[in-house]
Formats: structure tokens, sequence, C-alpha cells
């Protein structure tokens, strides 16, 4: 058994046993209520679910085992010849609940390296399909696709006990991410590359080759797909993506269809799409204005008529945070350091200037901060990504991390198959009636 597994294991049971503890002493104190407005607005703010790997505070933002974006920053591990926190550290401390040290990570990476393999029917799927198919869409299917070298399907036919579904839910899941930028990368340059594959670079870690399979050996490329990895991985529980993988996993379907349906939730406008929403109103703003340096007045004005036609402002506002995500303010600090003569990047800085005062002005928005999505199209474009449709497969390749990562830990601690209670409307009424 390799040492991570070795070291998830010994928690996972430790664990396992403190919970049910729990449950038995304390298995009928009432957790939260509910509210008739949750029952119909999407079960917003309901705590009804257990998710081990991270957490998301409205003030602090997203924790990682406990770890803010700017700790992990200063205490992950980096490459040798860049200073962004590696994914495969992360990854390490969201199944372990420990910080890696620097040869943990080396072998995770050489790990991911042994077991990345996109098979020829992955690759001739992707090929058959028309070439105007929306790269999400790819992905979702390259997953499937891939499930052909599942383990926990053939475990499970075999009659493995429920003691051991944590043991083949790993294999899948260190496969599956091992495989995902090969897959991810085979997708972009079949649509945008006339179909000029780029073969993987076995000294580079998780990261940076990705970055080299998509065709950008630039170090500044590197070190953004370490950080952006890194920082879209996980987000708590109950966001869509990552809440419809734990829920199709708690079938016992396997981590490929879990996957593959967490990918499709990601596919959403509400969701993982908005980035490319984002960046989409920003070439809007650009054409409309005539110009790329637009000033203070210009970008105020545009920022109001986009309101007064009602529509939203992309990027800004979420349905948890109450301060500027930490994931917007990680990448802000990247483009200080790497590219900030940018123009698109300085219109995104003058955005985070101008949109919330803005948006407090109407009086009735929460949170008029930036999201995570308001400033990677930007990033992205500056290293020569333009074809922001494919944002959201990145999202996807990143998210992969925290989702599988939990979904081991849904296994091992043996969590129940989701079943909530609906109610009709008349049900509703009735309840009103008498209450």
């Amino acid at each position: 058994m390799d040492k991570l597994k070795l070291i998830f294991h010994e928690k996972s049971v430790a664990l396992g046993k403190e919970i049910k503890d729990l449950i038995k002493n304390n298995g009928d104190k009432e957790v939260d209520q509910v509210h008739l407005r949750q029952l119909y607005g999407g079960m917003r703010g309901l705590k009804a679910m257990t998710y081990e790997t991270s957490a998301l505070d409205p003030i602090e933002g997203i924790r990682f085992r406990g770890f803010s974006i700017p700790e992990l920053r200063e205490k992950l591990p980096t490459a040798a010849d860049g200073n962004e926190p590696l994914p495969e550290g992360l990854f390490w401390l969201l199944l372990t609940g420990e910080l890696p040290e620097h040869e943990d990570v080396t072998w995770l990476t050489k790990e991911w390296k042994k077991r990345a393999n996109l098979p020829q029917h992955t690759k001739d799927i992707i090929d058959n399909m028309p070439l105007d198919t929306h790269p999400m869409t790819l992905f979702s299917m390259g997953i499937l696709s891939l499930r052909n070298n599942g383990i926990f399907a053939e475990k499970y036919a075999e009659g493995m006990t429920k003691y051991d579904y944590w043991d083949p839910t790993y294999e899948d899941s260190m496969n599956l991410i091992a495989t995902l930028p090969q897959l991810a990368a085979y997708i972009y340059n079949r649509k945008y590359n006339n179909g000029k594959q780029i073969d993987p670079d076995p000294d580079l870690d998780w990261g940076a080759n990705f970055a080299h399979m998509l065709g950008n050996d630039s170090q500044g490329f590197k070190e953004l797909m370490r950080i952006y990895l890194t920082i879209h991985s996980d987000h708590e529980g109950g966001n869509a993506s990552a809440h419809t993988t734990h829920l199709v996993n708690s079938t016992l379907s396997d981590v490929y269809y879990s996957l593959s349906a967490g990918i499709d939730a990601l596919a959403g406008p509400l969701h993982g799409l908005a980035n490319q929403e984002v960046i989409k109103w920003v070439f809007e703003m650009i054409e409309q204005l005539g110009t790329e340096t637009p000033s203070d007045e210009d970008i105020k004005k545009y920022i109001q008529d986009t309101l007064n036609s009602g529509r939203v402002i992309p990027g800004y506002g979420h349905a948890v945070l109450r301060r500027p995500d930490p994931r917007f303010i990680a990448q802000k600090r990247f483009a200080e350091r790497n590219i900030k003569d940018s123009n698109l990047v300085n219109i995104i800085w003058k955005l985070y200037e101008h949109v919330p005062p803005i948006l407090q002005s109407l009086g009735k928005v929460k949170n008029p901060w930036p999201n995570v999505d308001a400033h990677s199209g930007a990033l992205l474009v500056h290293y020569g990504f333009k074809e922001y449709e494919y944002y959201t497969v990145l999202f996807g390749v990143s998210r992969a991390l925290g989702v599988l990562a939990a979904a081991t830990w849904s296994r091992a601690l043996g969590l129940a198959l989701e079943r909530p209670k609906s109610v009709t409307t008349e049900w509703v009424k009735e309840f009103v009636k008498f209450h």
C-alpha cells in the first residue's frame, strides 16, 4: 500500500469510529431548521450533509482542511522553478489533512505520470464528434469513456464488502486525476489546434505538463496553471458540481459516472460556465467602447448601462461570501507579479474598483464583491487562450481534485445514499394553514 493510501486509510478508520460515537451519543440533536424559503430556494444554506475536505466561510472564504488560500501559497510545496503551490500538494492535503513534504509531492507527481492513460477509444470518441461540439460536452463524454478501465465496478461485481469500497474508489480517483490533463488537452488541440496533439513531457509536474500539452511552455503560463488548478479545486460540498458528484457517488456509482455528472453541473451558466460569461462581457465592453484602455468614466457608464438593461455584472456576487473572493485576490496577486502591464488585466482591476460601490448604491445587493470568475479569463487571454468556451474545462480538471478526494472519504466513512424528502406545494399550503 502506497504512503498516501496508507495515511488516508489510517485517518479514515479513526474518523469513522469517531463519527459512529457522535451519532450514537448525539444522533437526536437538532442541527438546523428548515424555512419555507429554503424549500423553494434551492435548499440554500441548509446544513444537510458532511464534507470533509473544505469549508466555506462567508468572511474568510474557502478553507482547505483549515488552511486559507494565502496560507496555502505560503505552506504548500512549489516547483523548483516556481513560486506557486503545486496542485499535487493540495490533493495530498485534501486527502490526508496534513501538509505534504516536498518528497511526498514528488512521489505523487511520479505516481500520476505512471497512471496517466488516455486510451485510443477515448480519442476516437472525441475525434468523431462534430467540431462545433462544446468542450464541456466532450469532457464529460471523455470521462465516461475512461470508465472501461475502472476498478470499483469490477470489485463490486466480485462481491467486495462495504468496508473496502474506499480502496477502489481511491485507485479510480488517482487514475482519473492522472489522466484528466491529457483528456482536456486532447479536446483543446482537436478543436482549436487543427488536431495537432502534443505529447506529455515526463519531466514536468502535473500542472506544468498540462500547460505544455496546451501548447504554451512559458514559465508564466506554467505558474498560472499551478495556482489556477489549486484554487479552483474545492469549494465545500454544497456547490452544484461537488454536490452532484457526491449525490451520484452515494448511489455507489463509481467516480467516472460521478465526476461526469459533476462536470455536467459545472457546465451551467450559474456555476462554472460563469467564467466564460465574464470575459465575453469584457470583450463586448472593449468592442462597444472602441478601446482596450477605457477611462474610469467609460467603465462606470458601461457598468450602469448593463444594470439598466436588466442584466447582472458577471463575476460579481456570491451565494455565501460577503467579502472579495480570496481566489480572485490570489489571481490578482499573480497578475501583479507577472502581467501588470496587460490592458485587459487593468480593465479587470478597474472593474474591481468601480463595480462594488455601484452595486452597493443599489441598496439591495448582499455581496457586491468579485468572485473567482471575475479574473481568470483575463489571465488566460494574456497567455493566448482566447477560446473562452474552453475555460470551464480547466475549471473541471481542477475541481476533480476536491470532489474525488471527498468521494474517497465518503466511501471510507460509509456515508449513506442521499434521499431527502420532498413535499408538494399543496402540502406546504396545508402546513402553513395549521402552523
